[in-house]
C-alpha cells in the first residue's frame, strides 16, 4: 500500500537533469540566487539543490531566477536584478569581494541565508551596523554534546510566527545527529533601520533570537530554511514571508483540496460510491488520481499467476470513475502502472505499490529512461483514459518520484502536475564522494507557476491518513491521523495564500481491514472545513 511520502529530511543523494525552459513570457521579477559551490568537497553541489528549491518557490510569483555559484559573482551584476538571494549554505565559503561590497551598499533587495554573514559584519571596511542597524554577534547549535542519557540537549528550534510555533526537526539515533541545529544570531542595534520580523526560541535554554531580520531591502535568514521540511516546519514561515521580499504581497485566501488516491481496476466501486456520495452531499469538489493499467507482474495478489488488466476491461475502474465524474469529480493520471517491469521495486510489482519512473532499489533512474520512453508511457496512459472517455486534467508521479527526464516530459505533455516532486543537481547519479550529488524532495504551500523542469504545480502538503496494519501488510507500518491532517491545515493558515491539500486512499474503507476509514476521512474533511478552508476543484487552481 502506498504510503506518505515523508520530506521531512529532503536531502538525499539522487541524480539530476536540467529544465528547458518554456516559452511563454515572464511577468514577475527577474532574481538572482547565489549559491555556495565549494569545490574539492562532499557538499560542492548542497547549495545548488537549495537554490533548486528556492527557484521554485519563485516560481509562485513568476520570477525569471538565474541561480549562479557564488564564486562567479562579478561586480555590479547585483543592480541588474530586482532582488538577489545568497545561500550560506557551506561554513565559511570564502564570498568573493565584489559581492561583500556590493552587499554592503546595494539598496535592491538582498536576501542572505545562515553562514558566512561575518565576513561582511565583522569586516569594517563595510560598516555593517552603521549602514544595517543590526550585528552579528556568531553562530548557535546544540546546546550541548547528545549522548544516551541526554539524546537532545536542546537548540533553537522553535519558530514564532502567526502565534504558531514551527518546530524543526531533530532526530539521534544510533550515536548519530539528523538535523540543521546552527543558526546566525543577529540583534538590532538600530531600531530605526533594522527589526527582528520573526524568532526563534531555544526551550530548553530559555533564550530567544532573531529568525528573520530586516533592514529595509536587506533581509538575513538565520538558517537554511530548505534543510529537513515538513508540513510543520519554519518552511511554512519563509514561504509567507518570501512575499514580503519579493514585495508581491498576494491577498489573503485559504483554499482546501481532497483527492481519492492510487485508484485502478481492483478499487472498490461500493467504496469509491461512499466517498463519492459523502463529498458530494457537502459539495466539496474532489479528484481521482487514476491509474490507467493494473499489473501485478509476479501475481503477488493472483494466487502466482501475472495479471493485466487494461481499462477497457477495468468494470470496477469505470463504474466507479463514471459515477463519481457525474457527480463532478476530474481525473488525475497517476502514473501509466504505478510499477516497474518484472521487479520488485521496491515492494510487490503491483499497481499502487510500486514506483514506475525510478529503481528505488538502486536509487537511479530507470535503465530506459529518456524521453522516448517516458514518453510512450504517458501517451499510452491518455490514450486509454481518453478512449474511455475521461481526460485528465493533470499528472502525478507515482510516490512523487521520478526521474528528470520524466519530470522535463511531463510538462511538455500535461499543463498541469498536481504533487510534490524530487528535484536533483545532476543528470548521471554520482552518490559518494567529492562532488556528489544530492536530491531534494519539496512540498509547496501554494501553486507554482513553473518549477526547475518547467511543471506548473499544484500542491499537496498537508499528507495522508495511514494506519499501522502490519500484521496484514508489512509496509503499512505506522500511523498518521486525521488530528495529525487537521493539525497540518492549522499551520499552513499561516501562509496568506496557503492551500489546505491532501489525500486519501479508498482502501481504507475495506472492512477486513478493520480500521475506521470512514469515518476519519470524514472528520479530515470537516475539521478542515471548520479551519475557515474552502474547496475547490484542481482544475480551478491558478
Amino acid at each position: 500500500m502506498k504510503k506518505y511520502l515523508r520530506l521531512l529530511a529532503a536531502i538525499f543523494a539522487l541524480a539530476c537533469a536540467f529544465a528547458s525552459p518554456l516559452a511563454q513570457a515572464q511577468t514577475g521579477p527577474k532574481v538572482l540566487v547565489l549559491y555556495d559551490a565549494p569545490s574539492g568537497t562532499e557538499f560542492e553541489k548542497l547549495g545548488f539543490a537549495y537554490a533548486i528549491m528556492l527557484r521554485n518557490l519563485l516560481g509562485h510569483f513568476d520570477a525569471a531566477a538565474d541561480l549562479v555559484p557564488v564564486q562567479q559573482y562579478t561586480a555590479g551584476r547585483i543592480n541588474n536584478y530586482d532582488a538577489t538571494f545568497y545561500l550560506g549554505a557551506y561554513y565559511d565559503n570564502q564570498v568573493p569581494a565584489a559581492f561583500l561590497s556590493d552587499a554592503a551598499t546595494t539598496a535592491k533587495k538582498l536576501v542572505w541565508f545562515k553562514y558566512n554573514i561575518w565576513q561582511l559584519a565583522w569586516n569594517s571596511a563595510y560598516n555593517f551596523q552603521a549602514t544595517r542597524g543590526f550585528g552579528f554577534w556568531g553562530l548557535r547549535g546544540l546546546n550541548g554534546a547528545p549522548s544516551s542519557t541526554n539524546p537532545a540537549p536542546g537548540f533553537f528550534d522553535s519558530v514564532s510566527y502567526k502565534g504558531k510555533t514551527f518546530v524543526k526537526y531533530y532526530d539521534y539515533t544510533n550515536g548519530a545527529v539528523n538535523a540543521d541545529p546552527d543558526i546566525g544570531v543577529t540583534g538590532v542595534t538600530d531600531a530605526a533601520k533594522a527589526q527582528a520580523v520573526v524568532m526563534v526560541n531555544n526551550p530548553k535554554s530559555g533564550e530567544s533570537a532573531p529568525y528573520i531580520m530586516r533592514s529595509g531591502n536587506f533581509w538575513y535568514v538565520a538558517d537554511m530554511p530548505f534543510s529537513f521540511i515538513g508540513p510543520r516546519d519554519r518552511y511554512l514561515v519563509f514561504s509567507d514571508i518570501l512575499h514580503d521580499m519579493l514585495g508581491i504581497p498576494h491577498a489573503e485566501s485559504h483554499k482546501a483540496l481532497i483527492r481519492l488516491e492510487d485508484v485502478g481496476a481492483l478499487v472498490s466501486v461500493e467504496a469509491m460510491k461512499k466517498l463519492t456520495d459523502y463529498l458530494h452531499n457537502k459539495r466539496v469538489p474532489f479528484s481521482i488520481a487514476t491509474i490507467p493499467y493494473y499489473v501485478d507482474a509476479l501475481g503477488v495478489y493472483n494466487g502466482g499467476v501475472p495479471q493485466q488488466v487494461p481499462l477497457s476491461q477495468a468494470t470496477n475502474l469505470k463504474k466507479a470513475l463514471n459515477y463519481a465524474v457525474a457527480r463532478g469529480a476530474e481525473i488525475v493520471m497517476h502514473g501509466y502502472t504505478h510499477q516497474y517491469g518484472n521487479m520488485r521495486n521496491p515492494h510487490t510489482g503491483v499497481s499502487g505499490d510500486d514506483y514506475e519512473f525510478w529503481n528505488i532499489v538502486a536509487n537511479q533512474p530507470v535503465a530506459e529512461d529518456s524521453v522516448s520512453w517516458v514518453s510512450q508511457r504517458l501517451s499510452a496512459g491518455l490514450n486509454d483514459l481518453r478512449s474511455n472517455g475521461y481526460n485528465p486534467m493533470a499528472w502525478e508521479a507515482p510516490h512523487y518520484h521520478q526521474s528528470a527526464t520524466a519530470s522535463r516530459t511531463a510538462a511538455t505533455m500535461f499543463t498541469t502536475t498536481y504533487q510534490r516532486c524530487v528535484y536533483f543537481t545532476a543528470d548521471k547519479p554520482n552518490f559518494s564522494g567529492i562532488g556528489k550529488d544530492f536530491g531534494v524532495g519539496q512540498i509547496y504551500a501554494y501553486p507554482i507557476a513553473k518549477d526547475y523542469y518547467g511543471q506548473r504545480i499544484i500542491p499537496e502538503a498537508l499528507g495522508n491518513i495511514e494506519y499501522d496494519i502490519r500484521t496484514i501488510d508489512p509496509t503499512s507500518y505506522y500511523n498518521y491521523t486525521w488530528q495529525d491532517i487537521v493539525t497540518n491545515a492549522n499551520y499552513m493558515l499561516a501562509v496568506r495564500d496557503g492551500y489546505a491539500s491532501f489525500f486519501f486512499h479508498p482502501f481504507w474503507l475495506e472492512p477486513e481491514l478493520g480500521v475506521p476509514g470512514f469515518e476519519d476521512f470524514k472528520k479530515a474533511i470537516e475539521g478542515i472545513t471548520q479551519l475557515g478552508y474552502s474547496w475547490v476543484a484542481p482544475s480551478t487552481v491558478r
